[in-house]
């Protein structure tokens, strides 16, 4: 593939990504479009199997610099692509920020003064949600305390479970795996299933574009500290290093422990490609 190429593919897939799913956050609170969970959850499943169907003819359609980071530990991308795949996501994601708030700025406004949230005070982070995540999640119930350090845990075991999906899903030596057009299938459902798990703990970042691109744009938008409201970047270590922790030890323990098992029994001793 041309690098012109990947870096389109990755940046029009997570756009998409980003917009299908912030969107879908965006209108459940300005308009109650959702109800429960389980309904954002499964757009944003719906969004990342569309995003991949959209663009693996460009790219790898990672979508995620975690997954990214992952692919090169787990020797399924050349480390020399890296910096393309990561700029790209981050960029796609920042538009289809700039886009979700072009769209709503109006209703966002409304909303705001309905409430009486005055933008970039602490009320306002049930607005700057649509855009960056939170922990605990502003809409979860008194129960959920979530302290750090159980929001980096959430991140990493969340993005873990993906990433090890992904290589499982993908794997060529996994005699179980679906077809290669069912494959983004399969993974929006896993998106749908840990979203609906960890979500009410820190709305599931799952992925540092999704998260720090648009959490960049609220700050410039006018929500400031409310979009960074931990001075000590906890917030990038909890939404940022949480899930490359995760996608990496995924990787590894893929990589160096079940797929030399998937080989032995599959008979197949070539490594595979995205």
């Amino acid at each position: 593939m041309k690098l012109s190429h990947e870096f389109m593919g990755e940046f029009i897939g997570t756009l998409l990504l980003v917009l299908f799913g912030c969107g879908s956050v965006a209108v459940t609170i300005l308009f109650s479009a959702h109800v429960g969970l389980f309904q954002v959850a499964m757009v944003w499943g719906l969004g990342v199997t569309i995003a991949i169907y959209a663009t693996r003819h460009l790219s790898c359609a990672h979508l995620n610099p975690a997954v990214s980071i992952a692919m090169v530990l787990g020797r399924r991308m050349s480390p020399s692509k890296l910096p393309l795949y990561i700029s790209a996501q981050f960029i796609g994601a920042f538009v289809a920020a700039a886009l979700l708030y072009l769209l709503f700025a109006d209703s966002i406004a409304q909303y705001e003064s309905i409430n009486h949230i005055l933008r970039g005070s602490p009320a306002s982070i049930k607005t700057a949600m649509m855009f960056g995540e939170y922990y605990p999640n502003p809409g979860a119930g008194a129960a959920a305390v979530v302290s750090p350090i159980t929001a980096f845990f959430a991140e990493t075991i969340g993005t873990f479970a993906l990433v090890f999906l992904i290589f499982s899903l993908t794997e060529g030596c996994n005699l179980g795996r679906p077809d290669d057009a069912l494959a983004p299938l399969f993974i929006g459902l896993t998106v749908t299933i840990i979203i609906s798990i960890i979500a009410p703990l820190t709305q599931a970042g799952l992925n540092p574009a999704r998260d720090l691109s648009p959490r960049l744009f609220a700050y410039m938008a006018g929500w400031g500290e409310a979009a960074l409201p931990d001075q000590h970047l906890g917030f990038i270590s909890i939404y940022a290093f949480g899930p490359v922790c995760g996608a990496l030890i995924a990787a590894g323990i893929f990589t160096f422990m079940i797929e030399p098992l998937m080989k032995a029994k599959g008979k197949e001793n070539e490594s595979c490609d995205c």
